[in-house]
């Protein structure tokens, strides 16, 4: 069950998508990556499974069971930003 949100449980959420983004985009990490792997890295099960919901509702991050990777989507809006 989803926790209610607060603008301080926002700003975590964010922090965290943010987070995921980076870490799926880094050209040395384009790999499908367990969710239990992004856990490890971020430290907070809950917030990443909120996060990669999102991600996902986005088109950002792609997810077949228990592993995740970035969307053509996502590798190219993060090569425009460059």
């Amino acid at each position: 069950m989803q926790e209610p949100s607060t603008p301080e449980r926002d700003k975590t959420l964010g922090r965290v998508e943010e987070a995921i983004y980076v870490l799926l985009v880094q050209r040395d990490e384009q790999r499908p990556w367990s969710v239990h792997e992004v856990e490890r890295e971020i430290g907070d099960a809950g917030a990443v499974e909120d996060a990669l919901r999102t991600l996902n509702g986005l088109g950002l991050v792609h997810r077949c069971g228990e592993f995740v990777w970035a969307t053509r989507a996502a590798l190219a809006a993060d090569g425009i930003a460059m």
